[in-house]
């Protein structure tokens, strides 16, 4: 296994290499951060937070720092196919500039369709000079899943006409390192839900290199920019789980975490939307939470600024970071009791007995059996 020592000297010379490139951009960070009113103190911050996130020893926050200054040197090609744009929207649509979406800002970004103000041929061509000028180097994000079937004939992007299937197969063919932004790209989303006429699919299933898929409907601006920060930092992939998703990230449930999961423990369960144990901030498994099969930091990091997710909102997880979830986790309303998903079982009828007292692990455990039982009746 790797030590930290030996990953913080890769990312040392990864730096020193990085320095070398000639800035793509005018501006430093640093003028961005005055521009933005971001001081020094709360970047520091934030580096901390981004060393803790990838679950890093805070040594590393120097790093993080570094590597943000210098991902104007990255060349980050960014491509959408059959997709709503969301996973961009997430992490671009904020309320006001902050450091994340600063630091999305200030990779060098040659294409990005949302983002970009160059449009028909002139739109083409910049694509065509960045796959060629950057061959190698460069960092591919796909949003979106590929249409295969009739050879990709249902996406068409550009006004060239190539499919969707194309782009991507020749985008891969030269990129460093590949992320599927979001479901669709990292597992087909809801476009390869059943019975799936275009036969979408993952980047994964499509290009001939590893994929690191950052599941989730959208994904949070901190798993997209974390993700970006590691491979700018040591130019490589992070751990992965079975899925390929960064094990920083999609290492614990979304279970394990949540704020309600103290009620879940207690057999304190919302019986329906609206009711009193709703207001109360019960547990939202008898209503279709699938926080119990779902492996994702959504509880831990949330959105909009830190601010909120799903559960804290009051509606169950989907799962929506899970393959195939669009057909795995329906009905989203209703508990899947023992079903299996992936191999592994649910066994969320035994958690929560360590942390309660003896009477309290009965009635816990109790209680528990109970939804069970009951979701198996109906």
């Amino acid at each position: 296994m790797e030590t930290h020592e030996a990953l913080y000297q890769q990312g040392v010379a990864r730096m020193e290499q990085l320095r070398q490139l000639k800035p793509r951009q005018g501006d430093t960070l640093k003028d961005k951060m005055l521009q933005n009113g971001i001081s020094r103190r709360d970047f520091m911050k934030w580096t901390a937070s981004v060393t803790a996130m990838l679950a890093l020893p805070l040594p590393f926050s120097t790093l993080v720092a570094e590597a943000a200054e210098l991902a104007d040197r990255v060349p980050l090609i960014w491509l959408h196919l059959a997709e709503c744009t969301g996973c961009s929207e997430a992490l671009i649509r904020t309320d006001s500039p902050n450091l994340d979406s600063l630091i999305f800002d200030h990779v060098s970004l040659e294409y990005q369709e949302t983002l970009m103000a160059a449009a028909g041929w002139q739109a083409e061509e910049n694509l065509e000079h960045a796959l060629e000028a950057y061959h190698g180097n460069y960092l591919l994000a796909v949003e979106g899943a590929v249409p295969t079937a009739n050879n990709g004939s249902f996406l068409t992007v550009g006004c060239k006409g190539h499919t969707g299937l194309h782009i991507v197969k020749e985008a891969a063919e030269g990129a460093a390192a590949i992320i599927s932004v979001g479901t669709c790209a990292a597992f087909g989303g809801v476009q390869a839900a059943a019975p799936n006429p275009t036969g979408a699919k993952g980047v994964y299933e499509v290009v001939d290199k590893p994929v690191i898929n950052l599941g989730g409907c959208p994904p949070s601006e901190k798993n997209i920019v974390g993700t970006l920060m590691y491979f700018i930092m040591f130019g490589k992939l992070p751990a992965l789980d079975m899925f390929n998703r960064p094990k920083w990230a999609y290492g614990a449930r979304v279970h394990d975490n949540c704020e309600r999961r103290g009620r879940f423990d207690a057999g304190e369960f919302v019986e329906e939307f609206g009711d009193v144990g709703a207001k109360e901030g019960y547990c939202l498994y008898k209503v279709g939470c699938k926080g119990p099969y779902t492996y994702n930091n959504c509880p831990t990091e949330r959105f909009n600024h830190h601010t909120s997710w799903p559960v804290l909102a009051g509606h169950g997880c989907m799962g929506c970071s899970e393959p195939n979830f669009w057909d795995d986790m329906a009905d989203f309303e209703k508990p899947l009791g023992r079903k299996l998903l992936h191999g592994i079982d649910a066994t969320t009828d035994t958690i929560g007995a360590v942390i309660l007292g003896a009477t309290a692990v009965g009635l816990g455990a109790h209680a528990v059996v109970s939804v069970f039982a009951k979701s198996e009746e109906e």
